[in-house]
């Protein structure tokens, strides 16, 4: 885990840089201008939607058998459970907003 939060700082500064260099104010907006990035855009775009699924399927697939068996135990606990699972659905949707601005960036 500790390696993902220094990889995003890492990138998000490499960002930072070049926006400072270049006078923009949107971080992507560089990236879609350079022809030989549009590319890296959209592996990034498939990337975020591809394994923010697989991640909330595993999640929820985990979530859903131990909500099924805690329900069968004490069945007024359906609505939290409910909520949890929803919350671990947000992950794809999150997913799917980001592919799709950076999708959007394109040009």
């Amino acid at each position: 885990m500790m390696q993902v939060l220094v990889l995003a700082f890492a990138l998000a500064t490499a960002v930072k840089v070049v926006m400072a260099f270049t006078g923009s104010t949107d971080g992507i907006t560089i990236l879609a201008e350079d022809p030989s990035t549009v590319g890296l855009i959209a592996i990034g775009a498939g990337l975020a939607i591809g394994l923010t699924g697989i991640g909330a399927a595993l999640g929820l697939g985990t979530a859903a058998a131990s909500a099924a068996a805690a329900i069968t135990e004490k069945p007024e606990t359906f609505g939290k459970l409910l909520v949890l699972l929803a919350l671990i659905e947000a992950i794809a949707i999150y997913g799917f907003v980001i592919a799709f601005v950076l999708s959007g960036s394109i040009t």
